[in-house]
């Protein structure tokens, strides 16, 4: 089956498309294969596979691990839909505090890869949706930060302005709290 990266306008952030085959039976995709990931330019080594489920209105984000700890992600939905975001959070980078935004759904079945330097979020679009993501590092708690979902700065056009969040999603750091001390930097 083959595989296709479609760059974004953020360098280290993908579309990935995969064939796959639906018929009246239900779908088969091979929702990751090392050597055609390598073929398009994805050659991390994932270490850790996490899967969220979330009603409705409910934001997750904007959260990424820092560079004493850093992750990659692949995000994919398997059930229902979701409007998923990445802001590039590279000090330096000519993309810095840009965001990119995608429907990932169960019927279009394409990825998101999603580089170190990036913050990642997503709000449901449907009654229940499922979010899979391989991930290239271990979820270390001290290395985690946050976004402000709602930071004027940044200007994320979300499809709701008033999302279910946790408290720790509603107390995220400013872009230019962010830039005090950034975590990453861009290296062309």
């Amino acid at each position: 089956m083959e595989t296709k990266a479609i760059p974004t306008s953020l360098e280290g952030v993908v579309v990935v498309e995969i064939a796959f085959v639906r018929d009246a039976r239900g779908f088969f995709i091979e929702s990751y294969h090392k050597r055609q990931f390598a073929q398009i330019g994805i050659t991390d080594e994932f270490v850790q596979d996490n899967h969220s489920r979330s009603a409705r209105g409910v934001l997750r984000g904007l959260h990424y691990q820092d560079r004493t700890a850093p992750m990659a992600k692949l995000v994919r939905c398997t059930r229902g839909a979701i409007f998923d975001v990445v802001v590039d959070l590279r000090a330096g980078s000519p993309t810095f505090g840009k965001w990119f935004a995608i429907e990932l759904s169960e019927e279009n079945m394409k990825q998101l890869f999603v580089s170190v330097g990036f913050a990642h979020g997503f709000y449901t679009l449907t009654d229940i949706a499922d979010v899979q993501y391989k991930c290239t590092g271990l979820y270390v708690p001290a290395a985690e930060g946050n976004m402000a979902w709602n930071d004027p700065d940044l200007a994320i056009d979300w499809p709701d302005r008033n999302p279910i969040l946790s408290r720790r999603d509603g107390n995220g750091m400013s872009l230019k709290q962010y830039l005090a001390n950034p975590a990453f930097h861009y290296r062309s």
